[in-house]
């Protein structure tokens, strides 16, 4: 063994060895990495030895896993302008990836407080509650929940939208003008449903965003929309584009 790694960890000399190919392009974006056999055998190091490797560069943002299928390096290839308004499944043919999505719930709800305040309508009007996972190329990316005043948008509920986009038929079948949006963006843990659909273990970090979104109907702007996004940060990655004044 080099000298550079005496006194260092198994686990710490195997995570370097895989920074060290990823950094060299042996290794390149959305390639699976050798299996645990291939590493056990190459370093000399044990199962779960190379398990903790491969966790912490998960962690650390350098490998993603598939279930079922294996581990793989991470990329840049998804990603998104935290400025921008545009729907989940145009982000992801922009990147080149094929969208799908599954709808968990589909309703028409009585709103409540908080969400008759967020969309300025009526406490006593309902809503349309649209809860989906996003996936890409099969890969589960986000679950989002929203939630649109159905005065605004009879009928809403009645659209297959496992199959279409969201802000697609607000646009052209309600005319509405998408304008702006309000975002907040806060680290989160995969708990319950959320963690199965999104094929994370519980207690692992996720992105949680939180939106109003605002258009025109009627010639008017208001809040259109309301809801709550729930990204799996080992498969999207967010950037700002900052211009200097």
């Amino acid at each position: 063994m080099d000298a550079a790694y005496d006194g260092v960890p198994k686990y710490h000399r195997l995570k370097r060895a895989l920074v060290e190919r990823i950094n060299e392009e042996e290794l390149v974006e959305d390639q699976k990495i050798p299996s645990e056999r291939i590493l056990i055998d190459e370093f000399n190091v044990s199962r779960i030895t190379v398990r903790k490797a491969i966790d912490e560069l998960v962690n650390e943002g350098y490998l993603y896993k598939v279930q079922g299928k294996g581990t793989y390096v991470k990329g840049t290839k998804a990603k998104q302008d935290l400025f921008s308004i545009t729907s989940c499944t145009r982000d992801i043919i922009a990147h080149g990836m094929e969208p799908r999505r599954k709808v968990l719930n589909l309703e028409v709800m009585k709103t409540d407080k908080k969400r008759s305040r967020q969309l300025e309508i009526d406490p006593k009007d309902n809503i349309v509650l649209i809860d989906r996972v996003y996936y890409a190329d099969d890969l589960p990316l986000n679950r989002t929940i929203a939630y649109l005043p159905e005065r605004y948008f009879p009928k809403l509920h009645e659209h297959d939208f496992s199959s279409q986009s969201l802000y697609e038929v607000l646009e052209e079948e309600y005319g509405v003008k998408i304008t702006r949006a309000k975002r907040t963006i806060e680290a989160v843990l995969a708990q319950g449903e959320t963690a199965k659909q999104l094929q994370v273990e519980e207690g692992k970090p996720i992105i949680l965003f939180r939106a109003v979104t605002y258009g025109v109907v009627n010639r008017k702007e208001v809040p259109i929309e309301t809801f709550k996004c729930l990204y799996r940060t080992d498969q999207f990655k967010f950037y700002i584009d900052q211009i200097r004044q």
